[in-house]
């Protein structure tokens, strides 16, 4: 995925297809490759998929937070021109993605979430960074899927080489600090914009009471379960993910 990667300016992005933009956002720990499964099927299902690089530790300290990186996903969307988008993201880029939401409503077509950060305090990496201990992040790093084969050797080395890096440890810090700062509990309720939430049932990070939650605070939005599924469900599940996604943009004429 890497290798397909477009530069322009000062932004970074996978793109494929024709059609409507599905605009997706990454987590913290969560690289471009996470979405092979979506950037597989919906480019060959009439859609444009676009992987949006986050700037995650580019950011100076003080502008490394949520709302910054909705502002910088704004900005790329006006550059490129893309309008009624679908906006999808994973943890704290479900994060980004609803409070791009919130904060530029006009651009966005429809929002989905998954394993999203926004409600839950301790969905931001909350005793992550315990640096130098190889087998403790690889523990937290398989917690996350429900099948902890998942968690490959790279997956693990990734994570453990972003917490022993002391400027992108410090930038992870800032960023899960402003996660807990922008809690949308009471922004969700005025946000029209229709929503797919799917989740995986055995969610450690944002369990499954999280989901509930957001479908109830949210006053358009469908909730989708996948079992024997954790944190992320479009690795883990992803044609049964790809499925839910398409039945539900299909059912809603987008």
């Amino acid at each position: 995925m890497k290798n397909n990667l477009r530069e322009d300016g000062k932004f970074s992005y996978v793109e494929e297809g024709e059609g409507r933009p599905i605009i997706i956002l990454h987590g913290l720990m969560g690289g471009l490759s996470n979405f092979e499964g979506v950037m597989d099927f919906f480019p060959k299902n009439g859609y444009k998929v676009v992987i949006l690089e986050l700037p995650l530790y580019d950011l100076s300290l003080l502008k490394t937070s949520v709302a910054n990186f909705a502002k910088y996903l704004r900005e790329f969307l006006e550059l490129k021109g893309y309008k009624d988008v679908i906006l999808l993201g994973n943890s704290l880029g479900g994060h980004i993605a609803l409070l791009g939401t919130k904060m530029y409503p006009e651009l966005v077509k429809a929002l989905v979430i998954t394993g999203s950060s926004g409600l839950y305090e301790s969905a931001m990496g909350e005793s992550y960074p315990k640096r130098g201990d190889y087998e403790y992040i690889r523990k937290k790093a398989e917690n996350v899927f429900y099948d902890p084969k998942i968690a490959t050797k790279e997956i693990v080395d990734d994570v453990f080489e972003t917490v022993n890096d002391r400027n992108k440890l410090i930038k992870t810090l800032a960023i899960a600090k402003s996660a807990i700062r922008h809690n949308m509990s009471k922004d969700l309720p005025k946000m029209h914009t229709p929503t797919c939430i799917i989740w995986g049932r055995n969610d450690n990070v944002t369990p499954p009471e999280v989901a509930e939650d957001f479908y109830r605070l949210l006053p358009d939005a469908d909730l989708y379960w996948i079992e024997k599924c954790g944190h992320a469900a479009m690795m883990e599940h992803p044609d049964a993910f790809n499925e839910i996604l398409y039945k539900w943009l299909t059912a809603r004429n987008l």
